[in-house]
Parts: structure tokens; sequence; C-alpha cells
């Protein structure tokens, strides 16, 4: 699998957003809240996509300040964190129920300055949407709580759907990338916590292409991942969100991503989103999750 050489950006990578009276709604029930998503903080590419007509949105919790200085990241960082809001698990479940999300996914921002790095509140959170909405599944996309197993235990009985922890980048890239407290092994054991002790929830995790990666450090990553029964992947485009951050290496082509699902569904992933603008949350894979669960429930009964 070969990509081109780094160069203008590329024509397949434009997208045309889109607005309606869906992406109006949700706006307004964010703004009047002050809620934050990830959608925007993030500069994702997808954001109107998923906001019209798609019933999924992914929500940034505990503030928008990191603790941590990733170099991949749009998101604002500091040694300390704004100042947790009480009342936020209720406006979030409160706005998911208005907006009538069949799917929401909640992230945070890495909160090293408190306890338990928030996973309390996280887990207030996904309890107060079930019972406001017990119909809406619940994704979170979470950090690693420093490899704290405690910790990530009250996001764990909290029983979202999916738990989700990006990996990010191949193994070789990862002090380049990532900030120095995240690593690998701390990330893979996440993961493999959530099915060591929840074998029901779904995992979840990314990577990012376009840093200069290999082709077999890519298939390794996808090996390390299965090896600790990761249900779904997704695959994406880096694309530098300010000038700040790490440079794009190269931009892989389309059919690159096409063959890196492929491999991913041969190799036992449930589920693999791989393109160009393919995020973490995904709602081509929120779908997916979906329509799984749902036969999942229906066998089980």
């Amino acid at each position: 699998m070969s990509t081109s050489p780094l160069q203008t950006k590329p024509d397949w990578l434009s997208i045309s957003p889109k607005a309606g009276t869906d992406f109006t709604k949700i706006k307004s029930a964010l703004r009047k809240r002050g809620l934050v998503t990830v959608c925007e903080e993030a500069h994702c590419p997808n954001m109107a996509e998923c906001w019209h007509n798609e019933g999924t949105a992914t929500f940034m919790v505990l503030g928008d300040v990191c603790t941590r200085g990733c170099r991949f990241c749009a998101i604002k960082t500091a040694m300390k964190g704004r100042p947790v809001n009480p009342h936020e698990p209720h406006m979030l479940a409160e706005a998911i129920s208005e907006m009538g999300l069949s799917y929401a996914v909640l992230t945070s921002v890495d909160r090293d300055d408190l306890p338990d790095g928030g996973a309390a509140h996280f887990a207030s959170c996904i309890k107060e949407i079930k019972t406001q909405s017990p119909q809406t599944y619940v994704e979170v996309l979470i950090g690693d709580f420093a490899g704290n197993h405690e910790d990530l235990q009250k996001i764990i009985d909290a029983n979202p759907d999916v738990i989700a922890h990006n990996i990010e980048v191949v193994e070789r890239l990862q002090r380049k990338v990532r900030d120095f407290r995240a690593n690998y092994k701390q990330s893979l054991d996440v993961l493999a916590y959530v099915k060591q002790v929840s074998p029901h929830i779904y995992t979840k995790s990314a990577l990012m292409l376009g840093l200069g990666e290999t082709e077999e450090e890519v298939l390794q990553a996808m090996d390390d991942l299965r090896a600790i029964d990761c249900d779904f992947l997704t695959i994406g485009q880096y694309l530098k969100p300010k000038t700040s951050l790490l440079e794009v290496k190269e931009y892989v082509m389309p059919k690159i991503f096409e063959q890196y699902k492929f491999v991913g569904e041969e190799k036992g992933f449930l589920y693999v989103a791989s393109g160009s603008f393919v995020r973490s949350s995904y709602r081509a894979g929120e779908f997916f999750v979906m329509q799984h669960k749902k036969e999942r429930e229906r066998n089980l009964s």
C-alpha cells in the first residue's frame, strides 16, 4: 500500500458542509445551556453532516481546557482545567432529550488536575442521560485516567453502550505525537480492562494516518487491538488544525483507506470506518453499533 507524496491538499480532501433545521436546532440547544461539543472544539470536518438529519453529536464534558498537550490537537491546554460544573450532567441529558438524539457520544478533555481524572463526573453524565433518554445509545470516548483501574471502573459501572479510547497513532510515533503522560501500552490496557470486567460493553479505538507511519506499523496496531478483543476501529487522515501543531507528512489516498477497512474486517473487527474524513466519533460506525446492539439484544431475549 503506497501513499501520495506530500503536496498541496489534494482534491479528495474537500467537503461540502450542510446546514439545516437540525443543525440550527442543535446549536441552539447547546448555546442556551453553555454546553460544548468536541465537533466544534476540535474543528471536525463532519460536524454539519452529522448534525444534519443524523441524530448524533459528540459532547465534551469537564470543560474545554485540557491538562495535556498532544501535538495534533487544537483544544486549549493549561496546567489546570476549568472548575467542574456540578449541573452539567443534568443540563447535558436535558439537551440530548430536547434534541431527540438516537446516539450521543461523550468525551472530555484530560483532567489530570482532578483526584479521579473526572471519572465520577463523567459517570454521572452517562447515568443522567440513561435516565432522561433511555432510548439513546451512549458512547464514551475517554482518556486513560493515568492507567488507574479504579477510576476507569466508575465509567464501566455507569454502563455506557460503547467505551472508546484512542491509541491515536502507531507505537513508534507515540512520543512524537501524544503528551508524554500517554503511551501505547497504557492505552491498550484501558481497552483490555474494559473487556476483562465487562465483556458486553463494546470497545473502540482510532488511528490517525499521515504522520509518517508505515503499512506494517498500521497492521501491527490492528493486531494489537484485536489481541485485546477491541470491537470497532476508525482510521482517518491527520489534518493539521492550526499552525503550531505537527505537519502532515503525507496525504493517504482513498483507495488505501478502503484497503485498510477490508484488512481490518478480515482481522476480526466488527466494524471498521476508514477514510480521509473519518474521525473517532463517526456517524456510519454509530449506525452500525445501534444495529448490532439491537440484534444482540434480540438474540438474548
